[in-house]
């Protein structure tokens, strides 16, 4: 199989090179780099080159790199049933920066790129509807990102007393706690049968 990957890399990088950033072979799997600004045109020769045929469009994610420049990845996973390989397109591109939307090229990009917006905040151009698509209408941030807190800016509940929904900032329930490893509660000040060996 890596043999047929590494014939697939090199085909590529001759007919392609120009939208090729790099490419390697890892757990059994082709990965090729390339730019937002040429991610449409790969895909679309990946899709329609009869040495490819990736017409099964698998998965896009993000993948959040907080203290690279560039901070995302986006990647892209296809797989070509005539030829059974598996390929993984992958791009990096900052907070700011946008991405053209792959719904021209694979028709059922449209909810993941929409899941990408929502968790990672990669904004995609030409999407046909960009917008949330897991987390509520008001919900501020985006949860996949490693600088979201834990417990998130709001808690959302059922307000009984008002007969609907109601958003609180979240208000933890428990001081933080500073734990005192001496204190009885916490361990205890005898030795148990068989801790005498660990002083050995």
């Amino acid at each position: 199989m890596s043999e047929a990957l590494n014939e697939l890399a090199s085909y590529l990088t001759e007919r392609k090179g120009e939208y090729i950033t790099g490419s390697e072979i890892r757990y059994g799997e082709l990965t090729i780099g390339t730019t937002p600004e040429n991610v449409i045109a790969l895909l679309t020769f990946l899709r329609d080159d009869a040495q490819c045929q990736f017409i099964n469009f698998t998965d896009i994610c993000g993948v959040d790199w907080p203290s690279r420049m560039r901070r995302f990845d986006v990647v892209y996973h296809l797989l070509s049933p005539r030829q059974n390989m598996r390929i993984r397109v992958k791009l990096e591109v900052g907070e700011e920066e946008t991405v053209p939307s792959a719904t021209s090229v694979f028709p059922g990009a449209d909810w993941f790129e929409r899941e990408a917006y929502d968790l990672y905040g990669i904004l995609f151009t030409g999407h046909p509807d960009l917008r949330r698509i897991l987390t509520d209408y008001g919900f501020e941030g985006h949860p996949l990102r490693k600088d979201f807190p834990l417990t998130g800016f709001v808690e959302v509940r059922y307000d009984d007393e008002v007969k609907r929904v109601v958003y609180e900032p979240v208000q933890l329930k428990q001081e933080f706690r500073n734990f005192d490893f001496l204190s009885p509660w916490e361990s205890t000040d005898y030795v148990l049968p068989g801790d005498e060996k660990a002083d050995e």
